[in-house]
């Protein structure tokens, strides 16, 4: 009995020792880390003109730039003053920030909108700000194209020369949107949650399109409109499948238009997210866009105020602890990171590096002790 005693003893003074060295360990990884993927975009990744990757148009630069500033890097820095100079070269006249010609201005002006937001703590950007959150609500799915909310393209943001909208192009207009200032009940945060619930494998008052019972899994998928896409496919039941990334999306832009944790939409996502937990891979698509999904997965769950996820197996599992851990061992010598799979970019050192630091900016063991972490 004295022997047990002892050694139950022992095992509850050694494991507040060994829980409080962990922590330290993963706070040391996480500056660690950090300070060297700065490094890799100050010093490496940047051009002479400011620009990052700068021949994919100035999406990666309003990414790279966004990333330094959420990392403490002041306005004045010089990666920062050069980031920001190089995009305001692409602010036009119809209040859009894209390169010209392009296929992508609501992509490129959502980014350079919450880029320039966070650089504007004096005022600065006020001007293009306003013009660009016009811009960009210009190009919604809307009554303004002639159509009304029965049609699977209302509320959306998308790709091309006002073509098809999708999920992924709708949730940056929501980070835009919200950056701006707009309250979830603003008109256009809810003509997109139109379309973002339509996006989800779940048939509700809000969701009447055909995929919707086909594969009611609560999970989301790239778009309704023009007959339907999934990125990873459809089933074999003539359903979209839902994928990690757009989940994520989904879960994150009903949240910044106001929808509880309460309500069926939400409880079906983060359902989905439970028996789909997984940072090896973008559960449905593998490796493809995988870094991109590391970026989403940790500002929607920084949304929802979850500090732990339960598994498929009922384990509470510490997603910001997981995430930093799971990064710090595909860090690049030189402080970046590289997809291997370089489907939608990823290839590049400097997009994939911005989305890694943007994911970090989640997980700051510091800001998460001290109740300050944000989903900014």
């Amino acid at each position: 009995m004295f022997r047990f005693t002892c050694g139950l003893a022992l095992v509850l003074l050694t494991y507040p020792v060994r829980a409080d060295q962990s922590a330290r360990d993963d706070a040391t990884r996480y500056r660690t880390m950090v300070t060297r993927a700065i490094s890799y975009l100050e010093t490496k990744g940047q051009s002479e003109d400011g620009s990052y990757s700068g021949f994919s148009g100035p999406g990666v630069t309003s990414l790279a730039t966004t990333a330094l500033l959420r990392h403490g890097r002041p306005v004045e820095s010089p990666a920062v003053a050069k980031g920001l100079a190089y995009l305001r070269k692409f602010v036009r006249e119809d209040g859009g920030v894209y390169q010209q010609d392009t296929l992508y201005g609501n992509y490129e002006t959502c980014l350079a909108i919450v880029c320039f937001t966070q650089a504007n703590r004096d005022g600065r950007y006020d001007a293009i700000l306003k013009r660009a959150d016009a811009f960009v609500q210009g190009l919604q799915w809307d009554e303004g194209e002639g159509i009304d909310r029965s049609d699977f393209r209302y509320g959306g943001g998308g790709y091309g020369k006002h073509k098809r909208p999708d999920l992924s192009n709708t949730a940056f207009l929501m980070d835009a949107l919200k950056a701006m200032g707009h309250d979830s009940d603003d008109e256009a945060i809810q003509r997109a949650l139109v379309f973002v619930s339509r996006c989800q494998n779940l048939e509700s008052e809000h969701n009447t399109t055909p995929f919707s019972t086909k594969n009611p899994d609560g999970g989301f998928y790239y778009s309704p409109a023009d007959g339907g896409v999934s990125q990873a496919g459809p089933t074999e039941t003539g359903g979209l499948r839902s994928y990690g990334s757009m989940t994520y999306a989904g879960l994150k832009s009903m949240i910044f238009a106001g929808v509880g944790p309460d309500d069926p939409r939400v409880k079906a996502a983060v359902a989905w997210i439970q028996k789909n937990y997984d940072l090896q891979s973008n559960p449905g698509l593998g490796s493809a866009g995988l870094y991109y999904y590391y970026h989403t997965f940790a500002k929607s769950l920084a949304a929802t105020g979850m500090r732990t996820v339960a598994d498929e197996q009922g384990r509470e599992r510490d997603w910001r602890v997981e995430l930093v851990r799971t990064l710090s061992e595909h860090q690049q010598p030189d402080g970046s990171w590289v997809n291997q799979n370089d489907r939608w970019l990823e290839g590049d050192a400097n997009l994939v590096t911005a989305y890694a630091l943007l994911a970090l900016a989640y997980c700051d063991p510091s800001e998460v002790r001290a109740g300050t972490v944000t989903s900014e």
